[in-house]
């Protein structure tokens, strides 16, 4: 009873294997990894032993399923390594970006004419004549398909583009006239590629013979960035290499060697050897890999690509226990050796020549000036033709330079405004209620001032060394027009602009403009005044031609640092960009 027993659990064990074997159970997209160091015969012996089977099934199609059996019979890949991927995308060596899954994908099969024929091809064959026959033969592993009547045909080796002309000499020998033959390469032979070496997920991977090297380096997560080497990848067949492959060949030139691949072959990445960090203006700032023990400026050139503005480069010598800086014109580093470990940097150290001002407004001289550096403000007024209609007196510059200083402090008022709203405490639920209500009203204002532009004015007209001050390039001159008007903005009900009389207040103009709003702090008034200077118009009893009148909105929140912050903002946008933001 024991011996039947023992002889049934047995069969049931043989039978569970069986059917394991028929469904491709354990040999789903990624096989056990292959680390660096296990050889090549081992990996050999493995496809020998598990995978002869499923592989042979693979690749037999029938007339019925032509392009989709051998294909389909593929197990795609797990889901991508999307985390080595991002991580590539993110790296600063030079090669990582290439695997971010796009060449993981499988496509179609497209047959190049120097493709050879290998064990597991599929070939479409037709003869019509004397003779009819069409069928989808598979490449046997003697390498023959075998044709009725005709027998087995030698394929094995052959040229795609000589596969006709010896299917037809093959036929020829057995039906000397009246038979035409017609072959194609219908489906390439499924493999299972080692992937080893400094990748991110060594492994076994699937595909076939037309996929690319770069289409089972993508499987695997790609080159290891702070491992791998892009200039050392190995193919390797029964233990001896068959192709190596510089990846810096594809990147910077677009060649890449064509490797046909058989069931069993191994890509081998291989460490990462000497390496250089490239800043500054460059096209490509990423770290690169060399292999001997030292690199040409030149060579590093043609990796960088430096832009055309660049003139000097800083090397910091990271070698040995002292770090040196050293400073090169670039046109005397050509022969410079640089070494591994070293940071590069390309940067542009030109002296200005000239500089560019634009005179904009009432004259009728030329509107852009070509000025040498150092041109002073009273020299470029001396070349300015005014009109009748010109005032001299309030003329305007507007600074690049100020403008992106008033737009960084405004950024920073925001950003401290937007802190202190998010960091509020409230003693009650109410309380913290209220608060959430003003503050998301609050951040809307917020919003909209972070929009507003300064115009970058620099006070001018009342200095008395406006004459001396530099030009800097960008600079924009304005000869305002005397015009006799007035403008009247901000919390009024018709803003408007309104012709100049000497007898009106600043009451009045506001008065002919409607009056004040409901929201009008009739207490912060500003006086704008043609040469960018200004006045509390509460304080002053007249106005002059060109003034603007802004009144300034109320501030209605409950706190009262709150308040002091956004009254300040609301006084600085005034000032700096002619703008009045509503306090809510």
């Amino acid at each position: 009873m024991k011996h039947f027993l023992l002889l049934l659990a047995l069969l049931v064990s043989a039978n569970a294997f069986a059917v394991g074997e028929d469904l491709g159970v354990g040999n789903a997209g990624v096989s056990s990894p292959l680390l660096p160091g296990i050889g090549q015969n081992n990996a050999q012996t493995a496809v020998q032993q598990n995978g002869q089977s499923a592989n042979a099934r693979a690749a037999t199609p029938t007339a019925g399923n032509l392009g989709q059996s051998v294909t389909n019979s593929l197990v795609i890949p797990t889901a991508p390594q999307l985390a080595d991927y991002e991580k590539n995308t993110l790296s600063d060596v030079f090669g990582a970006q290439l695997f971010t899954g796009a060449f993981a994908k499988p496509g179609a099969s497209q047959f190049n004419p120097s493709y050879t024929i290998s064990v597991g091809d599929s070939i479409q064959v037709k003869l019509w004549g004397g003779y009819s026959f069409e069928n989808i033969l598979v490449v046997d592993p003697k390498g023959n398909i075998f044709i009725p009547e005709v027998g087995p045909v030698k394929v094995l080796g052959v040229k795609n583009q000589d596969l006709q002309s010896a299917l037809q000499a093959a036929i020829g020998q057995i039906f000397t006239s009246n038979v035409q033959s017609y072959a194609s390469l219908a489906a390439a032979q499924p493999v299972r590629i080692y992937v080893g070496g400094f990748v991110h997920h060594p492994g076994l991977y699937h595909g076939t013979s037309l996929d690319s090297l770069l289409h089972y380096l993508d499987q695997a997560g790609g080159v290891d960035p702070e491992r791998g080497s892009f200039l050392n990848i190995q193919v390797k067949r029964d233990g001896v290499i068959r192709s190596e492959v510089n990846l810096y060949d594809f990147l910077l030139k677009g060649v890449m060697p064509l490797v046909q691949f058989s069931d069993g072959d191994v890509i081998f990445v291989g460490q990462r050897q000497n390496s250089v960090l490239v800043t500054g203006m460059v096209q490509n700032p990423k770290r690169f890999e060399f292999q001997d023990g030292s690199i040409d400026v030149k060579e590093l050139i043609k990796f960088a690509k430096p832009t055309a503005v660049v003139t000097h480069l800083r090397i910091k010598r990271n070698t040995g226990t002292v770090m040196n800086t050293e400073y090169f014109p670039i046109n005397q580093t050509k022969a410079l050796s640089i070494l591994s470990g070293d940071e590069i940097e390309f940067t542009s150290d030109k002296r200005p020549g000239t500089i560019a001002v634009r005179v904009q407004g009432e004259h009728l001289s030329q509107q852009e000036y070509i000025l040498p550096y150092g041109t002073r403000l009273g020299e470029l007024i001396k070349a300015i033709q005014f009109t009748e209609r010109s005032d001299k007196t309030s003329l305007q510059l507007f600074r690049q330079s100020v403008k992106a200083r008033q737009k960084a402090n405004l950024e920073l008022t925001l950003k401290n405004l937007e802190a202190s709203l998010l960091t509020a405490r409230s003693g009650t639920a109410e309380e913290a209620g209220l608060r959430s209500q003003e503050a998301a009203l609050v951040l809307q204002w917020v919003d909209r001032a972070k929009e507003i532009e300064p115009n970058g004015q620099v006070l001018i007209a009342k200095a008395e060394t406006r004459d001396e001050l530099l030009l800097e390039s960008g600079d924009i001159i304005n000869v305002p027009v005397n015009d006799n008007l007035v403008l009247v903005s901000g919390e009024v009900l018709f803003p408007n602009t309104i012709v100049f009389d000497r007898k009106y207040s600043v009451n009045d103009y506001i008065q002919l403009a409607g009056g004040y709003t409901q929201n009008a702090d009739n207490s912060r008034i500003i006086v704008a005044h043609r040469d960018g200077s200004y006045d509390d118009g509460s304080k002053i009893k007249s106005i002059a031609a060109g003034d603007q009148v802004m009144i300034l909105p109320k501030v209605d929140v409950k706190s009262r640092q709150l308040f002091k912050d956004i009254t300040q903002m609301i006084f600085q946008l005034a000032i700096g960009a002619r703008v009045v933001l509503g306090g809510r």
